[in-house]
C-alpha cells in the first residue's frame, strides 16, 4: 500500500497545477512560489520517504486501548527499571517525529512518545469528540496499561495543552511538568485586570498575533471538513499549509528540505491533515490553574512566548528558563537544551512531596 501510494503520490506531484498570485514572493503572504517549487520537484523526483519510513517502524512502539481509544506509542525503555518515566507530547503541525532529536539524550529514562489520536501514526481517527481533554485521558489510561503511575509530562502547543489537563486530572501521577507555552485557550478568559502590567501587556500582543497570524486557527476549528479536502488531495496544497508553519515558526535553517517533507509525508501517507484539525474544531476545557511543578522552556522564536509573570497566573512555575536560540519546535530545534529543562522538571518531580 506504502509503494502504491508513493506511486500516486509523484504521479499527483508531477501533475500539479501552479496557481499563480501577484503576491508568490512575499513571505508575508505565505510560502514563497520559489520555494513551493523546489519542495515539490523534490518530492516528486528526488526524496525517498521509504527511508524514514524504516527508520520511522524501527522505534520500539507499543499499543494500549482499541477501538476509539487506541493509543500507538513510541516506548523506549531505559536499562533501570527504577528509572524515572517521563511523556513527550507533541502538537500541529508535527507528530512524534518532534522529538527524534532527544530520544538519543533520554537513555537514561523510561521515555513514552504517544502518537495523540487524530495525528500522524496514530489508530484512523472515525468519531467525532476528540478533544484535548479526550486525549488526555486516553493518554492517562494507556501509561496506566504500561504500568506507569507517575511520570512527568512534557510538550507544547497542543501537547502542552493536553499536559495541563492531565496534570489537574491527575495530580497524584503527573509529579511536574515541561512545558513550552501556556495553553493558548488561558488567553479568552484571562482578565487583564487581575493580571500584573506585564502580562496584560502580553495578553494585547497575543491577540494582535491571532489577528494577524491566526487564519489558520479560525479555519482549522470552524471548517475543517472544506479543509481537509483541499489539503487532504492535494500534495501540493498540503505542503504549502504545513511548511510555511514549519519554518515561519523556527526559522528556515531548522529543517533541512528532506526533513520538511518528512514532516509533511507523515501527514500524507497517514491521510491525518484532516482528523488532525480534532482538537482544533472540538471543545476544550483547560483547567483555571495547575499546582503541579512547572518548569516553563522559553524559546525566542516561539509564535508567543509568555513572560513569567503571565504564566504564574495559571502555572506553579518553579523554573522559568528563557534561551537565545530556538522556536516553536524547541525539541527538534535546540534537542540539548530541551532535555536539559525537561531534566529539571524531572529533579522537581522526585524533590515532591509524595515521591517514592
Amino acid at each position: 500500500m506504502v509503494v502504491h501510494m508513493t506511486f500516486e503520490l509523484r504521479d499527483r506531484l508531477r501533475r500539479t497545477r501552479r496557481v499563480a498570485t501577484p503576491w508568490a514572493e512575499d513571505p508575508k503572504r505565505g510560502l514563497g512560489g520559489s520555494r513551493l517549487d523546489d519542495l515539490l520537484e523534490h518530492w516528486a523526483n528526488g526524496y525517498d520517504w521509504g527511508t524514514h519510513e524504516r527508520r520511522i517502524a524501527a522505534y520500539p512502539w507499543v499499543t494500549t486501548g482499541s477501538g476509539d481509544t487506541e493509543l500507538g506509542m513510541i516506548h523506549q525503555r531505559s536499562a533501570n527499571p527504577a528509572a524515572p518515566v517521563v511523556v513527550l507530547l507533541h502538537g500541529w503541525p508535527d507528530s512524534v517525529l518532534r522529538f527524534e532529536r532527544v530520544l538519543p539524550l533520554l537513555a537514561d529514562l523510561h521515555v513514552v512518545v504517544p502518537a495523540l489520536p487524530g495525528f500522524p501514526f496514530a489508530a484512523p481517527l472515525t468519531t467525532s469528540g476528540m478533544s484535548v481533554n479526550r486525549i488526555a485521558g486516553i493518554v492517562a489510561a494507556g501509561l496506566d496499561e504500561l504500568g506507569y503511575s507517575r511520570y512527568t509530562l512534557s510538550g507544547g502547543d497542543v501537547g502542552g495543552t493536553v499536559a495541563e489537563i492531565l496534570a489537574a486530572e491527575h495530580p497524584d501521577r503527573v509529579a511536574a511538568l515541561h512545558l513550552t507555552n501556556v495553553a493558548p485557550q488561558h488567553a479568552l478568559t484571562a482578565d487583564p485586570a487581575k493580571l500584573a502590567p506585564d502580562a496584560a501587556a502580553y495578553l494585547g500582543r497575543t491577540g494582535q498575533w491571532f489577528r494577524a497570524e491566526g487564519g489558520y486557527i479560525a479555519e482549522q476549528s470552524m471548517r475543517p471538513n472544506t479543509l481537509a479536502v483541499a489539503l487532504g488531495d492535494s500534495p501540493a496544497g498540503l505542503a504549502a499549509w504545513i511548511a510555511e508553519k514549519l519554518q515561519a515558526w523556527s526559522g528556515e535553517s531548522a529543517f533541512t528540505r528532506d526533513e520538511l517533507l518528512t514532516w509533511i509525508s507523515a501527514y500524507w501517507v497517514t491521510g491525518t491533515i484532516g482528523t488532525s484539525f480534532a482538537t482544533y474544531a472540538e471543545p476544550a476545557a483547560v483547567p483555571s490553574r495547575v499546582e503541579t511543578p512547572t518548569v516553563l522552556s522559553v524559546f525566542p522564536h516561539d509564535t508567543k512566548p509568555e513572560p513569567r509573570s503571565y504564566a504564574e497566573a495559571f502555572l506553579n512555575v518553579r523554573e522559568y528558563v528563557e534561551h537565545a536560540a530556538g522556536g516553536h519546535f524547541a525539541a527538534w530545534e535546540q534537542p540539548e537544551a530541551y532535555a536539559g529543562d525537561l531534566r529539571r522538571a524531572v529533579r522537581l518531580g522526585e524533590s515532591a512531596p509524595g515521591h517514592q
